[in-house]
């Protein structure tokens, strides 16, 4: 996900003007505006705003969530990875089931019933709430904001790329027109705006994926065809482990597999679920609706490269350029256009998440930790929505080396921040304050440290070990250590209902 970023900021798309992609995507802009309008006209209080008044359905929060997840990463960088490491990159996408299965049994089922005992919004609130601690609370918002400017600024720039590519507006007037689309729709309604942009949008990136891959078939000869092309010509892209070390794969297993558990704009949408009781079917709905969305990830990125080693394609000047190469080269225009409309709508649906969780951590959990409460939430979480896309469409126009930076160690922070104090706090009893604060601190500074230190290329990790795993493993290392060193102060450190909640 942080290669894609760092890539989409040194080169443009390749042109796409075609007059039917300019009116897919002007029609999918359109459909955007009326879901704005009326999310905004059931927007009636903080409560609707941050968690949409705890009434979507099973099925809708699933689509937000896988919709959230993937962001454009599944129709841009995920098919140029596979071109350029071949079946290694799909350790990144190989945990999904047991994240989602990890997900519905960990989290979602506590977190739901943690917003029934008390009035939780955000994830900070419910490490909070655990652990009796405004600081732990208070510095997961930190934490928080700090990684969503930087990835909120990654998903502008390459929004802002795609705007540029259809309308030929230039990079930063592309960047602030997709802001401004995505701001329009989110300050007046709130996360249920962006719940329902998801479904909307998560249909179009399954459909358009699905019709991708049937053209990938014929175009490539079946994936027979695909292999012995691959196999004569480079059989490394097809080995286990692709062109990478076992010890990379695994890492990437383990980060985005574990570390998932720490997404806040994925998180977050459990506290939307109408009936706790439908979460037996998440992990089933969650990964079939992942898996066919996913498609393309694979398909194109095998396709082209199987293409470019029987000469039927020109090497690629970039990876990322495999998606839009295929689609202009071997796809009908209109499936090229359902496929962009599918990428814009994909980050757009993530920078919608990302503005409600930063907001939300910037009106309610800093404050808290602070000791301070703001009193009108829904009018200072918009406020804060715009300021918080103010600063990070700056940054996105700004020095790309900040861009790629904060996109570096966004998904790393998020996992080694969170996924300790409250994916393991909520299922351990003897999980401290002093652990979860300890655990935040350590995820802060190990990732900030070492992901500065591997830019600047002034320390370099052995083959295939990631600043993100070392932070997490850290993270979660000084979690159970500093907590068992203070296990005597666990059992007054929980409520009844929290324990409630964790036996439940």
């Amino acid at each position: 996900m942080t290669r894609l970023h760092a890539l989409l900021q040194t080169a443009a798309l390749p042109a796409l003007t075609e007059p039917a992609i300019i009116g897919v995507m002007l029609a999918y802009f359109a459909v955007v505006a009326g879901i704005g309008w009326w999310a905004s006209r059931q927007t009636r209080n903080a409560s609707d705003f941050f968690v949409a008044g705890q009434g979507i359905g099973l099925f809708t929060m699933t689509i937000a969530a896988m919709s959230a997840t993937l962001s454009g990463f599944a129709f841009i960088g995920g098919p140029g990875l596979v071109y350029t490491i071949g079946l290694g990159a799909v350790f990144i996408v190989l945990p999904l089931s047991l994240t989602n299965a990890q997900g519905a049994w960990v989290l979602a089922k506590r977190l739901r019933l943690l917003a029934e005992v008390r009035r939780v919004m955000t994830v900070p609130d419910a490490i909070g709430a655990r652990y009796r601690s405004p600081a732990a609370q208070g510095l997961a918002g930190v934490a928080i904001v700090i990684a969503v400017i930087g990835y909120m600024a990654t998903n502008l720039l390459a929004l802002g790329l795609v705007i540029d590519a259809v309308f030929r507006t230039g990079l930063s007037t592309g960047v602030w027109i997709g802001a401004g689309v995505t701001l329009a729709y989110s300050v007046g309604g709130g996360i249920l705006a962006g719940v329902y942009t998801d479904l909307f949008q998560g249909s179009v990136m399954a459909l358009a994926s699905l019709l991708v891959f049937v053209f990938v078939l014929q175009v490539g000869g079946g994936m027979d065809g695909i292999s012995t092309s691959i196999l004569a010509s480079d059989p490394a892209v097809l080995s286990p482990w692709g062109k990478i070390t076992p010890l990379a794969a695994l890492s990437f297993f383990f980060v985005f597999g574990i570390g998932a558990l720490g997404q806040p704009h994925v998180v977050h949408k459990f506290y939307m679920l109408r009936d706790v009781r439908k979460l037996k079917w998440y992990p089933l709905v969650m990964t079939a609706a992942m898996s066919v969305t996913l498609l393309l990830f694979i398909g194109v990125g095998l396709a082209v490269k199987a293409l470019v080693l029987r000469g039927d394609l020109p090497p690629l000047a970039r990876p990322d350029d495999a998606t839009p190469v295929f689609l202009m080269r071997f796809a009908p225009v209109w499936l090229a256009g359902l496929v962009f409309a599918g990428v814009a709508a994909a980050i757009m649906s993530t920078v919608n998440a990302f503005m409600s969780v930063g907001a939300a951590a910037l009106t309610h959990d800093i404050p808290t930790g602070l000791g301070r409460r703001v009193h009108d939430e829904l009018r200072a979480g918009r406020l804060a929505t715009v300021a918080i896309t103010l600063v990070s469409t700056l940054v996105a126009v700004q020095s790309g080396t900040l861009v790629a930076f904060l996109g570096v160690f966004g998904w790393g922070l998020f996992a080694s921040t969170l996924v300790p104090a409250l994916a393991i706090g909520l299922n351990w009893a003897g999980a401290t304050r002093q652990g979860a604060i300890a655990s935040i601190v350590t995820g802060l500074v190990v990732t900030l440290v070492f992901e500065t230190l591997a830019w600047w290329k002034v320390f370099t990790f052995p083959a295939g070990v990631t600043a993100t795993a070392l932070a997490l493993v850290s993270s979660i290392g000084m979690f159970i250590a500093i907590s068992c060193w203070t296990r005597a102060d666990a059992p007054s450190q929980i409520d009844d209902d929290i324990r409630a909640v964790m036996e439940a």
